[in-house]
């Protein structure tokens, strides 16, 4: 079965959590499941960029990327937060390659927006080089930097990167592995299933806000293309992956529809 997992940049800021997932990941792929990783890392370039005197600003949930923090993006995500990450699915037993999706055109990308710099919009994916990996044995790593068909550079929200890359792929479950326990409704309870009309609801009425909404349309961009599901759950829950997988109704569950009695 063909699975993206996305971790999120949270979750790979310690040795410890990034070694934890490391080992279920590589566990799972030994297993037999065709996987591909894609990652964050926002809370590591923003301590990157206060290093070195840089302001982080965002608009709309977005890091405005100047020329000089595009070199911090090459430097961040696709380097030390990339490798590290290989390193540790390696050390685990994985054969993983650590890409960004400039490699081979794995993912094409446009400036949103020139008020933000850039950030990029996925305009397109493809899948050959992850199919190709992954036929043999490898394991993708993918951090969230698109390139152009000009050789420009975009930083690309990692989830929607993620969406591209599981429906290119042909994907039958994204897995976001973040740092809450799923998808809040009204009440702040987790909801364990939620359709896409449900989804939108929730954004609607204002109960999905900030990271969430755009988790929950990105979740929906994924399902509309073909994802058969998207599950939201916390990567810190003990055996995360190998519950999902089996099917355990942790996080969310996401659906275009449930299925006629």
């Amino acid at each position: 079965m063909k699975v993206l997992i996305k971790l999120g940049g949270t979750l790979l800021d310690s040795a410890a959590s990034r070694a934890r997932l490391a080992a279920q990941i590589a566990s799972a792929q030994a297993g037999g499941l065709e996987a591909v990783v894609v990652h964050g890392g926002g809370r590591q370039m923003t301590r990157y960029l206060a290093e070195r005197g840089i302001e982080s600003r965002f608009v709309n949930g977005l890091r405005v990327t100047t020329p000089e923090t595009v070199d911090a993006v090459l430097k961040v995500f696709a380097g030390s937060v990339n490798h590290e990450l290989v390193a540790s699915l390696n050390r685990a037993g994985a054969r993983a390659v650590g890409l960004s999706g400039i490699d081979a055109f794995l993912v094409e990308a446009e400036q949103m927006d020139p008020a933000l710099g850039a950030v990029g919009r996925v305009t397109k994916s493809d899948p050959a080089l992850l199919d190709l990996l992954t036929s043999h044995g490898y394991l993708p790593v993918v951090a969230c930097v698109a390139g152009g068909r000009d050789g420009c550079i975009y930083n690309v929200n990692a989830d929607q990167l993620a969406v591209a890359c599981a429906a290119a792929f042909g994907a039958r479950q994204l897995i976001f592995l973040t740092d809450v326990e799923g998808v809040l409704d009204e009440t702040r309870r987790v909801r364990p299933v939620l359709t896409a009309a449900e989804s939108e609801s929730l954004i609607a009425a204002g109960a999905a806000t900030g990271g969430m909404m755009a988790k929950l349309n990105a979740a929906l961009a994924a399902l509309r293309g073909g994802v058969e599901q998207v599950r939201i759950a916390s990567g810190a829950a003990p055996h995360v992956l190998e519950r999902v997988l089996a099917g355990e109704a942790i996080g969310t569950r996401m659906v275009l529809a449930e299925a006629a009695a």
